[in-house]
């Protein structure tokens, strides 16, 4: 699904090279490359504040931590996507609440976000999922109305752009009151372990974020609030900021390889290839598609034997995980989430697929059908 290898191998010089630095100087946490690798990613996003922490977990629960929610308080997400959306909410005593998502595009629908609002919702966490932005303009226009924050889950979408209806463009991570990326190694920018990242415009809410993600501490010793133990170590830093200035040849890589998807299944009335939101642009941290009356099971074991990854986010939604079940939620509820459960099959989309991998691919699929 992914080759970090042969992405490691053409930069290699440079990774090696900062990586030497950060061992040379024995500045392991906090050190030099941290700083310059946040100010390289807030030069890029067009954002005031880019706080570094351990990984895309650690950034939501730090995010939600400091706006002040309150046991109870109700947070919307998705029901289609990762667990880690839902997790950090059970886990700070809020209440999630899960809603539909839009069958073209996977994300999260307006209409159920409104549907779902009650006295009670204090937050919106859309999930930007699979590499293009929800609707954003929608979306933050709910959140006004309502008087809610906005966390938008970036961790599948960084370098991904949103289109306003007044042709102002912010890149994904950067229109809520906070956004949220993961450095996951598979990720679009992906580090060589674990990493995660915090963005906003907030001044206030920014030096929030830094005091929880360091044990609630801005003095030495000195602990104004709860807090965790949640940083971007300085090797990773180092990799990080090497591979952020390829991330737009990366970001074109995939488009190439989505594109040649496209092409070769766009007329294939048992393949539905994946749509595109009009105001994003999409950076596919995943090309998935849908299946029509194929037997997915079958499908995945004959891809396999040809030596061939395929996969399947997400084989189940949230509402019916055994550990967020909830006697709001049945199934059926949800049914466009559980339809796209029953249905969606990811390819193998990295920076490295080229003419001979991608016809293979997409000859040895074509062939099972």
């Amino acid at each position: 699904m992914v080759d970090l290898k042969s992405q490691y191998d053409k930069i290699k010089p440079e990774i090696d090279r900062n990586i030497q630095e950060v061992i040379d100087s024995t500045a392991f946490i906090k050190g030099g490359k941290v700083v310059d690798f946040q100010k390289n990613l807030e030069n890029y996003l067009g954002i005031k504040h880019v706080i570094p922490v351990g990984n895309g977990t650690d950034a939501l629960q730090i995010a939600l931590m400091a706006l002040g929610l309150k046991a109870g308080d109700e947070v919307i997400t998705p029901t289609f996507t990762f667990i880690a959306t839902a997790e950090v909410v059970a886990l700070l005593g809020l209440t999630p609440v899960v809603v539909d998502v839009d069958f073209d595009t996977f994300n999260i629908s307006v209409e159920s976000i409104k549907r779902a609002i009650t006295p009670r919702t204090k937050a919106i966490v859309p999930v930007h999922l699979f590499g293009q932005n929800a609707d954003m303009e929608a979306i933050l226009a709910l959140a006004k109305e309502h008087n809610l924050f906005v966390i938008e889950d970036a961790c599948q979408s960084i370098g991904s752009v949103y289109t306003f209806k007044n042709g102002e463009t912010a890149q994904s991570g950067c229109m809520g009151d906070v956004g949220c990326t993961s450095f996951f190694p598979s990720k679009n920018l992906g580090c060589y372990g674990d990493g995660g990242a915090i963005f906003t415009n907030n001044d206030e809410l920014a030096q929030k974020m830094r005091v929880i993600a360091n044990h609630g501490m801005q003095v030495r010793y000195y602990h104004d609030t709860v807090g965790v133990n949640s940083r971007l170590d300085s090797i990773q830093a180092a990799v990080l900021d090497v591979k952020l200035k390829y991330l737009n040849d990366y970001i074109a890589a995939r488009q190439r390889a989505a594109a040649f998807y496209d092409n070769a299944f766009r007329n294939n009335e048992k393949l539905i290839i994946p749509s595109r939101n009009p105001n994003s642009t999409h950076v596919f941290h995943q090309y998935t598609l849908k299946l029509k009356d194929v037997d997915r099971k079958t499908l995945i074991e004959k891809l396999q034997e040809r030596g061939i990854p395929a996969m399947i986010y997400y084989p189940v939604p949230l509402h019916l995980q055994k550990a967020y079940r909830d006697e709001r939620y049945k199934n059926g509820d949800f049914p466009i989430a559980e339809r796209l459960c029953a249905c969606v099959l990811s390819l193998p989309m990295h920076t490295e697929l080229d003419a001979e991998q991608l016809n293979y691919i997409v000859e040895s699929l074509l062939s099972e059908l």
